[in-house]
């Protein structure tokens, strides 16, 4: 093997090999290919699509926001504004802070539910205590 070809099979990804490092599926990159999350991606000649590095860091900046909540919509509307350049650095910041807030507004929430099930597990180890005590 040629050192050009070391370094094109370390460049170059299958959907296989994206799905298995992502976790998503192949059905899910394809998707996001078809609705423009994701620009063509480069085919060999059978046809099968070879993820660059780039693809790949775009893929897991994807699904940290899917993860987070982001919604479909908006995140063909960041890669729209992505796939524009330069110019909209200022509205993908802006559209990010917010959901930014929105993810920050997730956690608390999670905070104070996580407090309550605290809350009632103290609450049931008393008990399980205090019956504890009484047997003896």
């Amino acid at each position: 093997m040629y050192i050009n070809d070391m370094e094109k099979e370390l460049k170059e990804l299958t959907i296989q090999q994206v799905s298995s490092m992502t976790g998503m599926s192949v059905h899910t990159l394809r998707y996001y290919e078809r609705i423009g999350l994701l620009e063509p991606v480069k085919r060999d000649a059978n046809g099968y699509r070879l993820y660059s590095v780039e693809n790949f860091a775009w893929i897991e900046f994807l699904d940290r926001l899917r993860t987070t909540g982001m919604s479909i919509r908006q995140m063909q509307t960041f890669a729209t504004l992505r796939s524009q350049g330069p110019i909209t650095v200022t509205e993908r910041k802006l559209l990010l802070e917010e959901h930014r807030r929105n993810v920050q507004e997730q956690i608390q929430e999670l905070e104070k539910n996580l407090a309550v099930i605290g809350e009632k597990i103290d609450y049931y180890t008393k008990i399980a205590e205090e019956s504890r005590t009484d047997e003896d």
